[in-house]
């Protein structure tokens, strides 16, 4: 059913643009064919993304056809909204029947609104938000601990070698004791990864990373994942923990993509509950069984916030809290909307962000 309306949407959303752009614009109908064949063909390579045929091509070449293809779903989203508002618009009168056809000034208009609007969402998404994080608990710390949180980085075809090394000097300038990534370090192909050679910008983190799995890094395959993180030196923790300065645990849980994955009950079985337990699990479900278990914080990603609006609206309505700081019982959590995104590089009505975290003892 899902994977039908996967493919239907947007063949749906494609007819209704198409219909649209071709009684728009008045131009020779040879034109407006020669028009639609470059937007549904810059649709298509989508399809390229999704089949991973990408991999067969060089690596700049595979990296604009990424680009380009899966843009492409965020622009038809945009097309489909403003034409449904012009629509509806004429049903209640509000916009005149002439606006449709044969209409270079409104042909225009759309052309500068989309324009604006993604040129906007890139900006958006190159600034990376900074947010401050303060947890403090009543269990023993040795001292302070400052720690930098991420999840969703989607390294690959659009997240380059480059992109990465930006953000090791911004982790870097925090001067952390600890990294914590909640999975989808990965995009969906391991093979930029390795050509770029993008494990050695991982070691040059100032501080010990740790990890879990994400969907993504099933996509890419699961083996080629944990080659790679073993090789960029992460640490990670699959259905597994690891103890900091006997005052710390940490808790990776494997992605719900792993149908086998223990609960978090069976993950704390033999952890010491008198020490400060931090959980990290990709996928934001069932919150309710990290309270149940008395984990202290959860670091989860993968909503991206639905990444533009309205998106951003559904991941709401999905999930107990598909962004930001929340908390039950004595359990705290931080859903973070990602650093990195899925496809093009936009982000409207959301945002990318890393977070900083000081972790204290209460006064």
């Amino acid at each position: 059913m899902w994977a039908i309306l996967f493919f239907l949407l947007p063949l749906i959303g494609i007819a209704y643009i198409g219909w649209h752009i071709w009684t728009l614009l008045p131009l020779h109908w040879a034109w407006k064919s020669l028009i639609l064949v470059c937007g549904i063909g810059c649709f298509g390579l989508l399809f390229l993304v999704v089949g991973k045929r990408l991999d067969t091509l060089s690596l700049p070449l595979s990296q604009v056809l990424y680009e380009i293809g899966t843009s492409s779903i965020f622009i038809m989203l945009y097309l489909v909204i403003i034409f449904l508002l012009l629509d509806l618009g004429r049903l209640v009168h509000l916009v005149p029947h002439t606006w449709l056809y044969s209409n270079w000034w409104s042909a225009a208009g759309i052309f500068v609104i989309i324009f604006t609007v993604f040129l906007y969402g890139n900006l958006h998404y190159k600034h990376k938000v900074r947010v401050p994080l303060e947890l403090t608990t009543s269990k023993p710390l040795p001292h302070d601990y400052k720690i930098v949180m991420a999840s969703d980085l989607h390294l690959g075809y659009y997240n380059p070698r480059t992109e990465l090394a930006r953000w090791v000097d911004m982790m870097n300038a925090e001067h952390p004791d600890l990294i914590l990534i909640a999975g989808d370090i990965i995009d969906g192909s391991i093979r930029p990864l390795i050509e770029e050679g993008m494990a050695a910008e991982f070691r040059r983190l100032d501080a010990p990373v740790y990890a879990c799995l994400g969907n993504h890094e099933y996509y890419s395959g699961e083996p080629n994942a944990q080659k790679f993180y073993q090789d960029a030196g992460i640490h990670l923790l699959s259905d597994s923990s690891t103890m900091i300065d006997s005052a710390l645990v940490i808790i990776g849980r494997d992605d719900r993509t792993n149908l086998h994955r223990k609960s978090v009950e069976d993950l704390v079985a033999n952890v010491d509950k008198s020490k400060f337990t931090l959980l990290l699990d990709h996928q934001p479900y069932n919150l309710e069984q990290a309270e149940q278990s008395h984990i202290d914080f959860q670091l989860s990603g993968h909503t991206h916030r639905g990444q533009v609006w309205p998106i951003s609206w559904i991941t709401d309505a999905i999930y107990e809290c598909s962004w930001g700081t929340h908390q039950r019982g004595n359990t705290h959590y931080y859903i973070s909307s990602g650093l990195g995104s899925w496809g093009g590089k936009f982000r409207i009505g959301t945002q990318s962000e890393y977070v900083v975290a000081t972790l204290r003892n209460e006064p």
